[in-house]
C-alpha cells in the first residue's frame, strides 16, 4: 500500500454545463449535468462511479445523485465544508481513496444555483452554521456584513502596507477578462474590460470596485479521479495529481481572521505551499500555470506570495510585469477564473487545470509541464500540483 499520495492518482473527466445567471433547473439536474459529461469525457459508464464526493454547502445528496446517474455500489461518500476553500479538499479525498483501495472511480462535483438561487453574496443574511455566529458578532455591528467587505479589510492593509493600488488589481481583472474572450463558456465572452472602465466602476467595500468581485453564478462542474493506470485506458490525456493538500493554521476563522498577529499575509496559502511542494518534490520554478482561487483580484496578488513565486509585497510586481498574460511568467486563469468564466466555488478552475496539462485551454500557452491550483481563500483551504503522466 503507498505511504504517499504523490501521482497515484490522476484527473480522467471533466464535465460543466452551461454558466448561467438563471438555470431554470434544480441543482440536482446541475449536479447529474455535469457528473455524466465528466464520466462522457472519460469514456466511462457512470455504473463504474463508486465514490462521490462533494461540499456541505451543496444541496444534493449522494444518493440522489447516484440513482440520477445510475451510479454503481458506492463505497465512497464525503462532503468537504468551508465554501470555495472546500474545491482541493475534494480531490484530497477522491486520492486517498484511490490510492488506498477504497474507491476506484470517484467523481467530485460542486452545482449550485448561485445566482437564482441562494446568493453567496448575501453574506449572513442567508443560512449559515451558526457557530460561526460566535466571531462574526465581533463584525457585523460594523456593517461586515458579506465576503466582501470582510476580504476588504484585509486588501486594505495589504495595499497600504506594501503600495498596491487600484491599476494592480485592475490588471488582475482585465488579464482574466482577457482569457475570458475566447472562452465560449465564459459569461463574459466577447465583453472585453478596459482599464477605464475598470476604475469607473462602483465601490463595493473600499478598495474593491464590481470588477473586482466573482460572478454569481447557475451552473455545475464535476471530476472524476481514478488511478495513474487506470486513466491510461480511458479517453483523456491524464492529468496527474503530484501532491494534493488541505491546510489551516492558528488563528483561522471563516473569512475573517482579523486577529492574526498580521493581516498582510495568507498563513493557511502558505501552509498549504509547504506542504504540496514538499509532497510533489517540486517548487515554485517548476510551476509553468496556475489557477488560484479568485474570488477576488486582491487575493491573486496575496498568493503569488503565499506560493513562493515572488517575495512579500512584491506581487503587485509580477502582475505590472504582465506575469499573468499568457505571455507571462506565470499565466493564471487562462479560462476567466470565478472572476470571467463563472463561480462554481473553484471546481471550475481545477477542470481548467486539468486542461492545460491535456493541452486544451482555450488559451494554451506554449510548454506547460505542471500546473499549481488553490482552493478558496481566508478559510481553511488546499492546494494541487497537476502533472503529465
Amino acid at each position: 500500500m503507498p505511504t504517499t499520495l504523490r501521482n497515484e492518482a490522476a484527473i480522467a473527466g471533466i464535465g460543466v454545463t452551461e454558466f448561467t445567471k438563471n438555470s431554470g433547473v434544480s441543482e440536482l439536474s446541475l449536479a447529474a449535468q455535469c457528473i455524466k459529461a465528466a464520466c462522457d469525457d472519460a469514456g466511462l459508464d457512470p455504473s463504474e462511479v463508486d465514490g462521490l464526493v462533494s461540499y456541505t454547502l451543496d444541496s444534493t445528496d449522494e444518493i440522489e445523485v447516484a440513482r440520477a446517474v445510475g451510479t454503481g455500489d458506492l463505497k465512497l461518500f464525503s462532503k468537504i465544508n468551508y465554501g470555495g476553500g472546500a474545491a482541493v479538499g475534494t480531490i484530497l479525498q477522491a486520492v486517498m481513496a484511490v490510492a488506498t483501495g477504497v474507491a476506484r472511480h470517484v467523481v467530485c462535483w460542486r452545482a449550485m444555483n448561485g445566482r437564482s438561487g441562494q446568493r453567496m453574496g448575501q453574506g449572513v443574511s442567508g443560512s449559515i452554521i451558526s457557530s460561526d455566529l460566535i466571531h462574526w458578532s465581533w463584525y457585523l455591528p460594523y456593517g461586515m456584513l458579506t465576503p466582501g467587505s470582510w476580504i476588504a479589510m484585509v486588501a486594505h492593509r495589504y495595499m497600504r502596507s506594501y503600495g498596491a493600488t487600484a491599476e494592480d488589481l485592475g490588471r488582475v481583472a482585465i488579464s482574466q477578462r482577457n482569457y475570458a474572450q475566447t472562452n465560449p463558456r465564459s459569461f463574459f465572452y466577447g465583453k472585453p474590460l478596459t482599464m477605464e472602465e475598470y476604475l469607473a466602476s462602483k465601490v463595493i467595500a473600499e478598495p474593491l470596485r464590481l470588477y473586482d468581485f466573482c460572478q454569481e453564478t447557475d451552473g455545475g462542474c464535476a471530476i472524476l479521479v481514478t488511478s495513474r493506470e487506470r486513466a491510461r485506458d480511458l479517453r483523456q490525456k491524464p492529468a496527474v495529481i503530484r501532491g494534493v493538500v488541505q491546510a489551516s493554521t492558528r488563528g483561522q476563522e471563516q473569512m475573517t481572521s482579523f486577529y492574526r498577529d498580521e493581516l498582510e499575509s495568507l498563513p493557511e496559502m502558505e501552509l498549504a505551499a509547504r506542504l504540496v511542494y514538499g509532497q510533489s518534490g517540486l517548487g515554485p520554478k517548476d510551476i509553468d500555470a496556475a489557477c488560484f482561487y479568485d474570488a477576488f483580484t486582491s487575493e491573486i496578488l496575496m498568493q503569488l506570495e503565499s506560493f513562493g513565486f515572488c517575495g512579500r509585497g512584491e506581487g503587485k510586481d509580477m502582475v505590472r510585469d504582465g506575469a499573468l498574460d499568457i505571455g507571462g511568467r506565470l499565466p493564471n486563469n487562462t479560462h476567466g477564473g470565478l472572476l470571467s468564466e463563472g463561480y462554481i466555488h473553484g471546481m471550475n478552475n481545477i477542470a481548467e487545470g486539468a486542461r492545460l496539462i491535456r493541452g486544451t485551454s482555450t488559451n494554451q500557452p506554449k510548454s506547460v509541464h505542471h500546473v499549481l491550483v488553490s482552493s478558496g481563500v481566508g478559510v481553511p483551504t488546499g492546494a494541487m500540483i497537476l502533472g503529465h503522466d
